[in-house]
């Protein structure tokens, strides 16, 4: 029997939130006495034999061609030969966009219970009670799973990357793989060094900018934090923002270390989407902005005062010129 980890990679390369599930799944599997095994799916560049100190003894990796892009189809059944081969009782997902494609088509495919959104370690004292977030983040659920093979989506942020010694024996797996049901023609990818789901700090700002314009000051702070930046809907709306930045209940679900407000109200639609922040700190000069209810800390005034004596604040702390 094992603990599988689906590990998802981009370009080539391991997600940060693959990191957190193998770290999850390594702990799990520590708790039930088995093994932690992963899975990787298409070309890698990375040294996959290296993650085995986040925890995972064993990686089976099917490099196929035809799985070098996200194909829910092709990626749920090769899983599941996977999965059935390595005798997995649990299956671990990272709670993103690939997993949310993912993880549900394998629960019917194997019959198997599904927690999405998982924001702790499971309780084994008295079966296989897994907490997630339920309404979009204000409140938790204790959900018991008892089917025989069991699958959690951990959701991004929620658990920490805990590096220690190890290597993976990585074995090349000879899974049926199938033609492609979906041809990508192309792609466009979204800008910025730091990618926004993944983001452990993230600078975020609306239409207290006035406008497009004034995004500099933004950027600069985010640079300086080496951050993500975000907007709430509005602004995405205005096209000041591209929408792959917007944050809420209808764009990106974050849960970053920091989340920086400035200049956004606060409506419950955009803290639907960011209530899973661990700190969160509003920039506003109306002192009854909704979002101050939410904030961990606040500060009353002209965003376009405060940021810049704030981004020279940072830098000087960092002892950055």
């Amino acid at each position: 029997m094992s603990v599988l980890i689906v590990i998802n990679t981009a370009d080539g390369h391991v997600k940060k939130a693959s990191l957190e599930a193998i770290t999850y799944g390594a702990k799990v599997a520590e708790q039930l006495g088995v093994a932690a095994e992963g899975v990787v799916l298409g070309s890698v560049n990375d040294d996959l034999a290296g993650l085995g100190k986040y925890g995972v003894k064993k990686i089976h990796q099917v490099a196929s061609d035809a799985l070098n892009q996200l194909d829910a189809q092709l990626y749920t059944n090769v899983i599941a030969q996977v999965a059935q081969a390595a005798g997995a009782t649990v299956i671990i997902f990272s709670n993103n966009v690939d997993g949310k494609a993912l993880a549900p088509r394998l629960s019917v495919r194997l019959k198997a219970g599904l927690v999405s959104g998982a924001v702790a370690l499971p309780d084994t004292s008295n079966g296989f009670v897994v907490k997630k977030n339920v309404f979009s983040g204000k409140a938790y659920a204790n959900i018991a799973v008892n089917t025989p093979i069991k699958i959690i989506a951990l959701n991004p942020n929620a658990y920490q990357t805990i590096a220690g010694e190890g290597v993976a024996e990585v074995v090349p797996f000879a899974a049926t793989v199938g033609t492609p049901r979906v041809k990508v023609t192309s792609t466009t990818k979204a800008s910025g060094e730091v990618v926004l789901t993944e983001a452990e700090v993230v600078v975020s700002a609306g239409r207290g900018l006035k406008g497009p314009e004034n995004w500099g000051m933004v950027e600069d702070l985010a640079k300086t934090l080496h951050a993500a930046t975000a907007c709430s809907r509005p602004v995405a709306d205005a096209h000041w923002r591209p929408h792959n930045e917007h944050v809420g209940q209808t764009g990106f679900a974050i849960a970053p270390n920091l989340y920086i407000a400035i200049g956004i109200s606060g409506a419950i639609q955009h803290l639907a989407g960011v209530n899973r922040s661990k700190v969160i700190v509003v920039i506003n000069k109306d002192p009854e902005a909704p979002f101050f209810k939410a904030a961990d800390y606040g500060i009353v005034g002209d965003a376009f005062e405060v940021v810049p004596k704030l981004n020279e604040a940072i830098k000087k702390l960092k002892g950055v010129a």
